[in-house]
């Protein structure tokens, strides 16, 4: 037993436990490492020196430890391990599986050996604290903190929290928001990373939820739960948007948000850097929630389109550039708040457009069924799209519009009818023209219609859908494509793209898992084959054999 430094080694753990914050176990087991280290450079590497420090009186203690192994055959290393008839003229009752322990005298730390020391007790340490700072800082996103700068790496802000750095990206900062050593930054945490240069802990001033936060501070409702900031959206620096509910009724969120004179949403517009802020109310129902978005413009009328997810907003021809915003920054905004894909538009333009789709229907009647103008517009006016609808709906719904009778409604059936049986030889003759694969004509979720663009766009076979991309599948299948080869779809512009891929009767998802059901024979052929050449080989192996 000996002692090598003694409670003076103690109070240096307690001192730099204080001062890094981390626990005094870890700073004692640095300097174990540190001394075990000492040990080995002055006995020899290859030794199983272990050192161990008392953690009431600072006493350290310094031993070789040697395994006992069962015989001579068993030994690996001679250094750590010994058998066990060697062990047991050092110790009688001595067993396998134990370790010989051989006290080594104090070591007498040179220079070299006093720093190597150091080294390692300053990286244990610093990997203490490294990890005390991540498990503090992980738990603690989405949380505000204070802090005062540091100083400036590449454009990005270096923030002391105290017990911390973190990093304000320049990115997260407002526009023409700049900072000096030792200025106040409050900001929210978004992400705490483990690197192996130490925990990263990023900083956002221009994300909503820094938005949300912020209101949480100033308005108790908000902290308490009785408002709740459904959705946010934020041009940095510019203008936000929030949608606020209440759990109360007898309470008013926005007024709740707004404060006496104002005074709760300009303590955040401080904040923001007298960044404008739209309060209003969130609501169940879409297409109140996206009228309650674009304020302040006014909107007169909303189509809802569920299947592609959009809005269209028609708005009275003075507060067109109200609701866009400038650069569209009114609708942008609405946009991410609502999350819905808004599509504004004029009542003139929306006239326009209503008349087009009408002539466009009415033609397509006129041309199917063989009819006059008024009775292809009665048609449309009932709201009947397509041949479809007027050859398998029930007769009953024709004869209620007015001036139909019993053979006119029969008669139009059948006529839809026949156009569609015309429609359907015409696809299968052109199907068989380009030469489309039955694998391909016959894929669940394909019409022939589909089919038949695909082929025009030179994909005729199974392995050509799967070589598709998501994109290239809905824009081919789109009524409004154009641009039929695979190399001319890829140089359209994104414009241009969107646009189409609007009227795609595929979207994302539907696509890509189309396709992978396309690229499932690929994986099923795979197996195939490594069967039939694990058989094959088995083969061999018997004939061989024989």
């Amino acid at each position: 037993m000996l002692q090598m430094l003694g409670p003076e080694l103690i109070q240096v753990a307690d001192a730099v436990a204080r001062e890094k914050g981390i626990d005094r176990d870890e700073v004692l087991e640095a300097m174990e490492q540190a001394i075990q280290k000492a040990g080995r450079s002055k006995y020899g590497h290859e030794h199983d020196i272990r050192a161990e420090i008392n953690r009431r009186t600072g006493e350290v203690h310094l031993a070789r430890f040697r395994e006992v192994v069962e015989n001579a055959e068993a030994v690996e290393n001679e250094t750590t391990q010994l058998p066990l008839a060697a062990a047991r003229r050092f110790k009688p009752d001595a067993q396998t599986g134990e370790f010989l322990v051989d006290e080594l005298p104090p070591i007498d730390f040179g220079r070299i050996a006093a720093q190597t020391a150091k080294q390692v007790i300053v990286q244990k340490v610093r990997d203490a604290e490294r990890l005390r700072q991540y498990r503090e800082y992980k738990d603690r996103v989405g949380e505000i903190v204070n802090g005062l700068v540091k100083r400036h790496e590449f454009g990005n802000v270096i923030v002391d929290l105290g017990r911390a750095e973190a990093v304000l990206r320049k990115d997260e900062m407002l526009p023409r928001e700049h900072y000096r050593r030792n200025d106040r930054v409050r900001a929210v945490i978004f992400d705490v990373r483990e690197e192996a240069r130490g925990p990263q802990i990023f900083l956002t001033r221009a994300q909503p939820t820094f938005l949300a936060k912020l209101f949480a501070q100033e308005v108790p409702e908000i902290y308490d739960g009785i408002i709740e900031i459904k959705a946010a959206a934020r041009d940095p620096g510019s203008r936000s948007k929030i949608a606020v509910i209440s759990r109360d009724s007898g309470i008013d969120p926005v007024g709740a948000c707004v404060g006496m004179r104002g005074s709760r949403v300009q303590a955040v517009v401080a904040e923001l850097q007298g960044e404008k802020i739209d309060i209003i109310p969130w609501s169940e129902d879409p297409a109140t929630f996206v009228v309650n978005a674009l304020a302040p413009a006014e909107v007169a009328k909303v189509v809802i389109d569920e299947d592609d997810h959009r809005i269209d907003v028609v708005v009275p021809d003075d507060q067109l550039s109200l609701a866009i915003g400038r650069r569209g920054q009114n609708v942008r905004l609405a946009t991410q708040l609502t999350g819905w894909s808004i599509d504004i538009m004029t009542e003139a333009e929306e006239s326009e457009r209503r008349q087009e789709e009408m002539r466009l229907r009415s033609q397509s009647f006129i041309e199917a069924l063989d009819v006059d103008e008024v009775i292809a517009h009665l048609l449309v006016a009932e709201g009947f799209s397509s041949v479809e609808e007027i050859a398998y709906v029930p007769a009953e719904e024709l004869l209620s519009i007015e001036g139909f009778d019993d053979d006119l409604a029969e008669e139009l059936r059948r006529r839809a009818q026949e156009a569609l049986n015309r429609e359907a030889e015409r696809l299968a003759t052109r199907r068989a023209e380009l030469g489309i694969a039955d694998d391909l004509a016959d894929f669940e979720g394909l019409t022939p219609v589909m089919v038949v663009a695909l082929g025009e766009s030179g994909v005729t076979t199974l392995d050509d859908l799967a070589d598709l991309s998501a994109s290239e599948l809905r824009y081919i299948v789109s009524p409004g494509a154009e641009v039929k080869s695979l190399d001319a779809i890829a140089e359209l512009d994104e414009e241009r793209l969107e646009k189409v891929l609007a009227s795609s009767p595929l979207d994302a998802d539907e696509a890509n898992e189309m396709i992978m059901r396309a690229r499932a024979h690929w994986f099923t052929d795979e197996e195939a084959a490594e069967d039939g050449t694990g058989e094959q080989a088995s083969e061999d192996k018997a004939a061989s054999a024989d």
